[in-house]
């Protein structure tokens, strides 16, 4: 560990410590996870669940990268290095002074969701999703702690109380460990009702006080299903008195609709008909990241006008025009807030008039050369449109002309008349050109949530 230089500590579990440290050699920074188990030898560290599951799942963006393992073979300490993030989520949870935007909120479960995919996909279960063991940087949020995870095709009993109770799906509760990887997507649905209202969905004190506020909400599942529990739970005998829930709607009455049915398919009390992940990020409740997208592309090509304080006039402030041809962008300020919408308008065509080609006495030569030359339709003189004020330098719109060249040619590389070159670029004098229009429009259709997202 003479690489790294340990700085200050994060936190600590049962299992490890995790400490900010700083490699010595490049300046950078990086969490450390020092086991507090001993090993004595290599081979044992080959057997370490979370070091095998983040071989496969580290390429994923949404779960915490491993960058390195250091074990010290005289004291038998091993480490891990992982990514540096800024905070876990329950971190910001306390931290927030009011209810966190419905947008963030959304996002924050999408990667959550897309980070249990993952896993899935690769054979894998968490058995421990809490706003402890996820880590926030910015908008980017990364599952981690893979201590406790398990392969999905491994044979059953699992350890029965692995997962913290809070986040404990019933099945967990109310068998002797036959349970499988639908446990995370119930985690997930909590972590996504504390994001939401700020406080836990079932803070039970004791495993009968857990399952109790589960059958508050609810209520007592059917008879049929308790029976399917009580075949795999040898060593506890139980009985619940039937009771209705109040039911999520209540519980979130004043927050987004599609919100509370996600959660509801989240934290379905029958593991077989709990929703997966992979449906969980078509639902409907997502679609707002992608209104979002369109309305922050709407907002970036054409800006929301402002209100002058001139009651007869809705202007805006100030009028952005980009030139692909001149790759810049020319801002103009023509009137202050007390100047009325009419004023501006004969200000800027009067600019406009007094910017016309035929007044540039410096183009002249350019002009004298084009009657040179021997054309299609023979030598003849050549009248120039008049244009725009943000066409300032005509030569970018025509190409140099040496002594030999004696025709131009289209942007398909067929020849073509100076007069037809003269009237493409008129057509610059009534407006701007349609491809800085179209490309606009294909801007616009880019709206994929994947935007907001960091991929």
């Amino acid at each position: 560990m003479d690489k790294y230089r340990m700085l200050n500590k994060k936190g600590e579990g049962t299992f490890s410590e995790v400490l900010k440290c700083q490699n010595v050699k490049d300046g950078t920074f990086w969490a450390c996870k020092r086991m507090k188990q001993r090993y004595t030898s290599v081979d044992e560290l080959k057997e370490i669940r979370e070091i095998q599951a983040l071989r496969y799942l580290s390429n994923s963006p949404y779960i915490l990268h491993l960058h390195e393992v250091v074990y010290e073979r005289r004291t038998g300490a091993l480490s891990l290095i992982f990514e540096l993030m800024d905070m876990n989520l329950l971190e910001l949870i306390k931290l927030q002074r009011s209810y966190m935007n419905i947008e963030r909120v959304a996002k924050f479960t999408y990667q959550i969701l897309r980070a249990i995919e993952h896993m899935h996909k690769f054979g894998y279960f968490h058995r421990d999703i809490k706003p402890e063991n996820i880590l926030i940087k910015g908008d980017l949020l990364k599952l981690a702690d893979f201590g406790s995870c398990r392969k999905i095709n491994t044979k059953h009993p699992y350890t029965e109380y692995i997962s913290t109770r809070w986040y404990r799906s019933p099945e967990c509760l109310l068998t002797d460990g036959y349970y499988n990887h639908p446990m995370d997507i119930w985690g997930a649905g909590c972590v996504m009702f504390e994001m939401i209202t700020l406080h836990p969905l079932f803070p039970g004190s004791n495993e009968i006080d857990q399952i109790d506020k589960i059958h508050d909400v609810f209520g007592t599942p059917e008879p049929l299903l308790l029976e399917k529990f009580k075949k795999l739970s040898r060593n506890i005998r139980y009985t619940f008195r039937p009771k209705k829930g109040i039911g999520l709607d209540k519980y979130m009455s004043n927050f987004n609709l599609d919100s509370v049915d996600l959660i509801k398919k989240l934290c379905t009390y029958d593991p077989d008909l709990r929703i997966t992940a992979n449906r969980a990020i078509k639902h409907k409740f997502f679609d707002i990241l992608i209104k979002h997208d369109k309305e922050k592309e709407t907002q970036k090509f054409f800006p929301a006008p402002r209100k002058s304080i001139d009651s007869n006039a809705s202007e805006p402030i100030q009028v952005l025009m980009s030139n692909k041809n001149m790759g810049k962008k020319k801002t103009y300020k023509k009137y202050n807030s007390i100047t009325s919408l009419s004023n501006y308008v004969k200000k800027k065509d009067a600019v406009l008039s007094n910017n016309s080609l035929s007044n540039i006495v410096e183009k002249e030569p350019v002009i004298n050369q084009y009657n040179h030359l021997n054309l299609k339709y023979g030598n003849q003189q050549l009248n120039y449109p008049a244009k725009r004020n943000y066409l300032k330098n005509t030569a970018l719109f025509f190409p140099k002309i040496g002594n030999n060249i004696s025709h131009f040619q289209n942007d398909n590389g067929s020849a073509s008349s100076g007069q037809s070159m003269l009237s493409k670029a008129s057509n610059y004098s009534t407006g701007l050109p349609d491809i800085y229009l179209n490309n606009n429009n294909n801007n616009n259709n880019n709206n994929q949530i994947s935007n907001f997202i960091t991929e």
